[in-house]
């Protein structure tokens, strides 16, 4: 589950002599100046739900990577936001997990984005994640908790016990939920993009669909911003699914290779969505 629904309780028959009551048939007073109700707002359409892909055969967790053949010109630029479950001491030392200017500049530049956060990222910085996840633009998706492989080997991450996987992704959830993200999808991305058939299984109680990518920035640790764009901007095709960073110290360059491969991309004709509007189509 994404979160709880709250429901109304209802009580018993009114009793007459309670303030705010009145006989059935009598006529209620004027309101007193100053205290008329409000117009009745319009209704809010209902939020449509996120589509996601049905389970693979045997039960498995599906896997999305891109939308293949797309004759649209779209692209899915989506942002890892790292950080495992025991780097909050590099942190508090004052290493930069986050990246509030590649946020800034995909809202100046008014990017459609979807940000795959871990739960660990989301609790050492809970208003960035909050301002991510009640801004229109962005969506957040489930990055695990701890950042923690769920495969091995996986460029020498911990492992995640197989047990404890579906745990770990709801762990992740419920941080965000408690930082106060709404723009929350139930889509994940496997740590390092590791992932096995055990692994899918074991999430399949999460009801997640994992999403990988067709096009690698190359942005992890890079020193170039150029670099970074030109691969990006060699690789996009229609219907493509971009995998880069929202870590300032792993991924330096992002922002400002952000700043170049957006124009050029939009000079191509390309439009940027979020992966649910990727998958819905």
């Amino acid at each position: 589950m994404l979160g709880a629904v709250l429901v109304g309780c209802g009580g018993g028959a009114a009793d007459p002599s309670a303030p705010g009551t009145r006989t059935p048939g009598a006529k209620a007073a004027p309101p007193a100046p100053g205290h008329e109700a409000a117009p009745a707002r319009p209704a809010q359409p209902a939020r449509k739900a996120p589509p996601t892909l049905a389970p693979a055969a045997g039960g498995l967790t599906p896997v999305y990577t891109h939308r293949a053949k797309s004759a649209e010109k779209v692209v899915a630029l989506t942002f890892d936001a790292d950080m495992t479950a025991d780097q909050g001491p590099r942190a508090a030392r004052g290493e930069h997990f986050d990246n509030p200017q590649l946020i800034a500049t995909l809202r100046r530049l008014k990017v459609d984005a979807t940000v795959f956060m871990t739960g660990r990222w989301a609790e050492e910085y809970p208003d960035q994640a909050r301002s991510i996840g009640t801004d229109p633009l962005f969506e957040i998706a489930n990055h695990s908790f701890s950042h923690y492989a769920f495969a091995e080997p996986c460029y020498g991450l911990p492992t995640v016990p197989r047990p404890d996987m579906a745990a770990d992704v709801q762990r992740a959830f419920d941080a965000f939920r408690d930082a106060g993200a709404v723009n929350v999808v139930p889509y994940f991305r496997f740590p390092g993009g590791c992932y096995d058939d055990d692994a899918r299984r074991a999430l399949a109680p999460a009801g997640v669909t994992a999403v990988q990518w067709d096009v690698v920035s190359g942005d992890a640790f890079a020193e170039n911003a150029d670099a970074v764009a030109d691969q990006v901007l060699s690789g996009v095709r229609p219907g493509s699914l971009v995998v880069m960073h929202c870590t300032r110290s792993a991924a330096p360059v992002t922002e400002r290779a952000i700043r170049r491969i957006v124009p050029e991309l939009r000079a191509r004709g390309y439009r940027f969505v979020k992966v649910s509007e990727l998958m819905s189509h």
